[in-house]
């Protein structure tokens, strides 16, 4: 089963890595970080595919994908 790790003191909460994925698996948080983001969380694991489409389109670099 694919895994997907965001770091979320990087993320800027930008949400393209929301937009990209095709099973709606990402949300942002509803907590900030010390930026004052609201992050992006990996809500529905059991729907991932593992397509890295997140990982691809992360301009910051905080997402890694695991299959």
């Amino acid at each position: 089963m694919p895994k997907v790790e965001i770091n979320n003191e990087k993320c800027k909460g930008c949400s393209l890595c929301i937009n990209a994925c095709p099973k709606q698996c990402l949300a942002f948080s509803k907590e900030f970080n010390k930026a004052g983001y609201h992050w992006a969380t990996f809500e529905k694991q059991d729907a991932c595919i593992g397509c890295g489409f997140c990982y691809l389109v992360c301009p910051d670099v905080c997402i890694e994908v695991y299959k």
